[in-house]
């Protein structure tokens, strides 16, 4: 073995064990040294000087001495730093952009909802205007001292990740934009050189922000629903994504549950999302107040609570169509169910101020469709992360990216004492 390779060799094994410390103070905070080498496996010496080098970072601090242990010198706990480090997370739809920046315990620094007609503006200005909504937010006081690990950005399209490229957006009339790559470009151009940049899907995201923070965190099978003018579905399974031999799984808003039907933006006729997503419920339940054009970004909001609001009154076309509407959801949930097998269905984005219409015949019309007796047993609930949830999950993944080291650690902070040889 050459000296070349050896060294690269260590540090790679020193990342990797870098990360692992990381993990397991995560999970077990407030911790001492001991029990962090007794969880991994590694000795003390070399905790040690990982947990040093953690600290150099401003992912790890002492946070005082554990007085419960009674034998011998008391051992100074260790805890997450959240004052050091951030990631941001950014979601374009067809009428708003999302952003929230989290801290390395997933806490919420800023959270930001823009109004924005991504659909009318097209590729290249919608590119631009989240360049600069994001160089806003990396400049916000909120962040201000903190090492910015990555950047999120999620997109309602077929993306192959590892590219950053959106292959496919139909409700935003973008093919094949290097998104990744030119938000490089123009975030170097800002002042923000080197920010690691992703580009996902945003019912995948979606599902990562359910299963890290939302209200049924931890549940490791799960599928969100985008209540968005599409409908796609973050899927995960045992708590990681399913994405499929392309990166494609998940597009359950084109399956086609009405022969004939209405025609869906993917060209096809009967789809799930021609039945059931926002747009089609919205020319149903507001007829009176749908422009006779296709729905623009500055259109939805207004229109779905207009919508909410009628149901509320007891609007019988309004009631009526949220019902219907909650019944093809249900049955394609039931394909969705009876393939994947979820143990929870979260409905996100705008079905949630539909969901008290919604959700009784959505819950039912699953059970009825179903192979499995009960759903197998699948929960369908509404989501409490409203319009940040993908912007959310880019976020929280970044910061366990770190923890798996997949994402590069921060550098050692310019204060930091060197660590002794």
């Amino acid at each position: 073995m050459t000296v070349g390779s050896g060294t690269v060799n260590f540090q790679t094994v020193r990342e990797t064990n870098l990360g692992v410390v990381l993990r397991t103070v995560r999970e077990l905070a407030p911790c001492s040294r001991a029990a962090v080498a007794s969880a991994t496996g590694l000795n003390k010496t070399t905790v040690s000087s990982l947990v040093s080098d953690l600290m150099a970072r401003g992912l790890v601090r002492e946070t005082g001495r554990n007085a419960r242990q009674r034998v011998g010198r008391p051992g100074v706990l260790l805890a997450l730093d959240d004052s050091s480090i951030a990631a941001v997370g950014l979601e374009v739809n067809v009428d708003y952009l999302s952003v929230v920046a989290v801290d390395l315990l997933q806490r919420e620094l800023l959270s930001r909802h823009v109004p924005f007609d991504a659909r009318t503006a097209g590729a290249e200005e919608s590119v631009l205007r989240i360049a600069h909504t994001l160089g806003d937010v990396l400049a916000d006081p909120a962040l201000s001292g903190r090492t910015v690990v990555g950047v999120s950005v999620a997109v309602p399209a077929l993306i192959d990740a590892p590219s950053g490229v959106v292959t496919h957006a139909p409700n935003l009339g973008w093919r094949d934009v290097p998104l990744r790559e030119r938000l490089s470009e123009l975030l170097g151009a800002a002042g923000a050189e080197g920010v690691p940049v992703r580009v996902d899907n945003d019912a995948n995201l979606g599902a990562v922000a359910e299963y890290r923070v939302g209200s049924f965190a931890g549940t490791a099978d799960l599928a969100y629903l985008t209540g968005e003018v599409g409908i796609g579905a973050g899927l995960l399974a045992d708590g990681e994504p399913l994405r499929g031999a392309s990166g494609f799984a998940g597009e359950v808003g084109h399956l086609p549950l009405l022969p004939d039907g209405p025609e869906c933006a993917c060209g096809r006729r009967g789809c799930l999302e021609a039945l059931a997503g926002i747009g089609a419920i919205l020319r149903e339940a507001v007829p009176d107040r749908v422009p006779d054009r296709p729905l623009s970004g500055s259109d939805i909001a207004a229109l779905v609570e207009t919508a909410a609001e009628r149901a509320e009154n007891g609007d019988a076309t309004a009631v009526g169509a949220l019902e219907r509407a909650g019944t093809w959801l249900g049955r394609g949930l039931a394909v969705l169910i009876n393939v994947t097998n979820p143990g929870l269905v979260v409905l996100g984005g705008y079905f949630v101020p539909m969901g008290p219409w919604l959700l009784p015949n959505c819950r039912a019309e699953a059970v009825a469709s179903a192979f499995a007796p009960r759903a197998g047993g699948c929960r369908v609930e509404l989501s409490s992360l409203g319009l940040s949830a993908a912007a959310r999950g880019g976020a929280t993944s970044l910061i366990h990216s770190l923890d798996a080291g997949l994402l590069p650690l921060p550098g050692p902070r310019a204060s930091a004492a060197p660590d002794p040889v």
